[in-house]
């Protein structure tokens, strides 16, 4: 893949970022011919079945059998490959931008979108005919074309119904309402639930830049346990001492529920816990995501030596934001202030720190800290400044 992504306006067709956003953004679909010109794959097919053995990358083998759909899960034995039919089948590869840093240069192209709403790079490879059948997703999904061509049809309105006898969300029914044929450099926007059905008319590879969109009931389960750790452990605890003898010892009676519903409304929470919430919750990785510790980890001023003369970045993995005076570096909050606040927000703006960057004392030590933690790198170990 060419290091240098295009353009912004290159890449949206010949509009601004604002453009884009206001005319078609969670409103419409839009196919830009051209959108990365002499895209080159920044993985090969080997590559893929490589990274679909191993147990910290997320796969997914689809194979179409007649009507039927077969589904295979990760991590796949070594050899897999060999043992596939000529047509019909798609391997798909999650979070390529944590393996190979061109993906991850790919994925930072889309930066317009704010991080905490940028989720990852997803990849399928599609043998003749493959696809994963006609579906529809939650949230918002550029398709970049790499090497073949891959047939993309879409229906604005349609029947929701899934089909049951499948192993993957497939609609039962799909009648297509427009279709268009990408090449390599070609991409296509969808917005939420438009339904639509990949096939891949030759060998193809297919990068979807995928975004995060949690549902009301993700967010709320993952804030009730988030509050489990801030309440109060010697809080106020149910107590009867006018209880009366019971004439009915298995009903729920008016005055237990009363007093339980008094303790659940003493449950407060401030908008501060809201960000702190979601700090950490959206830069969490996700639990299959695995950090390398330097094996042999440079001494404090060896590694700020390196850095000064190389630079850092994070860990492609790493998720990094902030908010107010709060930075989130993989789910954990850290109070920052000043030039140390500056210092943090920069590296995570721009996932590197370059060469020669002022850094405070107390920045100095994150680093340090989240270096040895596999967090962030020197540059000088691998890779650019994206």
């Amino acid at each position: 893949m060419s290091r240098d992504a295009p353009p912004q306006r290159t890449l949206l067709g010949g509009r601004s970022a604002r453009a884009f956003l206001a005319d078609y953004w969670q409103k419409r679909p839009l196919v830009v011919r051209g959108a990365w010109p002499r895209f080159a794959d920044p993985v090969s097919v080997s590559d893929l079945f490589r990274l679909a053995a191993r147990a910290d990358c997320e796969s997914r083998l689809v194979i179409r059998d007649g009507a039927r759909w077969r589904l295979e899960h990760g991590p796949l034995r070594p050899g897999r490959a060999r043992r596939l039919p000529a047509r019909r089948w798609t391997l798909l590869v999650q979070g390529l931008n944590h393996f190979v840093p061109d993906a991850d240069r790919l994925l930072r192209a889309f930066r317009f979108v704010p991080y905490a709403r940028l989720d990852d790079v997803m990849v399928s490879y599609a043998a003749p005919g493959g696809g994963v059948g006609p579906h529809f997703d939650s949230y918002d999904v550029f398709l970049l074309q790499g090497r073949g061509r891959r047939r993309w049809r879409i229906a604005q309105r349609g029947d929701p119904e899934l089909d049951a006898r499948a192993p993957l969300k497939v609609l039962r029914r799909f009648r297509p309402e427009e279709e268009w044929v990408l090449e390599p450099g070609d991409m296509l926007y969808l917005p939420p639930g438009i339904a639509h059905e990949g096939s891949a008319l030759e060998p193809c590879l297919t990068y979807s830049i995928g975004f995060r969109a949690p549902s009301s009931r993700e967010l709320a389960v993952a804030f009730l346990a988030f509050l489990e750790d801030r309440l109060d452990p010697g809080g106020e605890r149910y107590a009867d001492p006018d209880l009366r003898p019971a004439r009915r010892p298995a009903a729920l009676d008016d005055a237990l529920v009363e007093r339980s519903a008094a303790l659940l409304a003493a449950v407060r929470w401030t908008r501060g816990d809201i960000e702190a919430f979601l700090g950490a919750y959206l830069s969490e990785p996700k639990p299959h995501v695995r950090f390398f510790a330097p094996a042999r980890p440079l001494g404090r001023r060896a590694f700020e030596r390196a850095a000064a003369r190389g630079g850092t970045r994070l860990a492609a993995a790493s998720g990094m934001l902030f908010r107010r005076g709060a930075v989130y570096l993989n789910g954990e909050q850290i109070a920052a202030a000043g030039p140390t606040r500056r210092v943090l927000e920069r590296l995570a703006n721009e996932r590197a720190l370059r060469p020669g960057t002022s850094v405070t004392p107390a920045a100095a030590a994150l680093l340090y800290t989240w270096y040895r933690a596999g967090w962030i790198a020197l540059v000088d170990d691998g890779g650019g400044y994206g």
